[in-house]
């Protein structure tokens, strides 16, 4: 009896094991189109008898982050960040209330502060974000977004990450990819909490950034974020920081905005089997429905030249069996 009990106990963890490993790949996506091309794709580049087979060291797949890979309505999640930090430090800085850009900020008046354009955004990110070095604003955005909720989810934004494109980057990763965000966000914004969140390390993120001066404090090297930018990391920022960062074309693009035309371009013009999709958000019920007149993530040109250049749409309310990871 004994040694039965023993049988049915390992034969139990061998069914459980093999049950494991048959998981359904994309799990949260509804059979269609989007997932029939995601599955296709893999199946072709990993063949190593097929004609479109890629060797794994050529497997790079670049992800949009903002809108692409977690929410970005009603504003981008860095913007949030730069909004809070400004208010907190506006009491030691009374100077900032007698220059239009940051007064609007400060008093969270949106419609002055877009008003202000392009530099009023970069004004303000300039004086958030620099004068420190880069540990210790890595430390300020980690004990930020441990504290900060959405205004509309009232959960954490590291909680607001899309459950399919959590599986669509696994499913990647476990088909002999390399993921790599590309993203218009700050690349020091986003290290702090992307391995966590996606798996994907620092090391693989692509962002905009500001410059940083070595400098000797105390006798120690230091490095110190200055407010002059360095790179934007958006529209056709994104291949340059591709080629820079990565130091090949990509074989697979995910986006889900305008801002990500240039990249999606620029991976699907290479040689041999390619992806570029863009996510829609087509969802107002259980995230927000939104494209050609959005603020943030506008999607206009390139949702146009998709059909053209073989770029699938992702529709969400359709595509997507959920949006957000359930509660643990």
């Amino acid at each position: 009896m004994r040694f039965l009990a023993r049988v049915l106990v390992i034969t139990g963890l061998l069914l459980a094991s093999l049950g494991a490993g048959l998981a359904e790949p994309l799990a949260s996506w509804n059979d269609g189109p989007a997932k029939q091309t995601i599955q296709s794709f893999v199946q072709r580049v990993t063949d190593a008898k097929g004609k479109d087979f890629v060797p794994p060291e050529q497997r790079i797949a670049v992800f949009d982050n903002d809108g692409t890979l977690w929410v970005e309505q009603p504003m981008y999640t860095q913007l949030a960040f730069a909004l809070d930090r400004i208010k907190a430090l506006a009491p030691d800085h009374p100077e900032w209330q007698s220059n239009p850009r940051l007064k609007a900020a400060i008093d969270g008046d949106m419609k002055a502060l877009a008003a202000t354009g392009e530099k009023g955004l970069v004004e303000l990110m300039m004086v958030t974000h620099a004068g420190m070095t880069p540990d210790d604003f890595q430390s300020i955005v980690s004990d930020w977004l441990a504290k900060a909720e959405h205004p509309r989810f009232k959960k954490h934004y590291t909680d607001l990450v899309y459950q399919p494109m959590l599986e669509l980057l696994g499913y990647l990763r476990d088909n002999g990819f390399t993921t790599y965000i590309v993203s218009g966000g700050g690349i020091e914004f986003m290290r702090p909490w992307t391995d966590k969140a996606y798996g994907v390390l620092p090391a693989q993120v692509v962002g905009s950034s500001i410059k940083t001066k070595f400098e000797m404090v105390d006798g120690k090297p230091v490095l110190m974020r200055l407010p002059e930018v360095n790179f934007v990391d958006d529209g056709p920022g994104k291949p340059i920081g591709i080629n820079q960062h990565i130091g090949q074309r990509p074989i697979a693009a995910f986006g889900n905005s305008d801002g990500d035309l240039e990249m999606l371009q620029w991976t699907t013009a290479g040689d041999g089997a390619r992806l570029g999709m863009i996510v829609h958000h087509t969802d107002a019920e259980r995230e927000y429905a939104y494209d050609r007149d959005s603020t943030f993530g506008r999607l206009d040109k390139a949702m146009d030249m998709a059909p053209a250049q073989g770029w699938v749409l992702i529709d969400m309310k359709n595509d997507w069996k959920q949006i957000f990871p359930a509660a643990q």
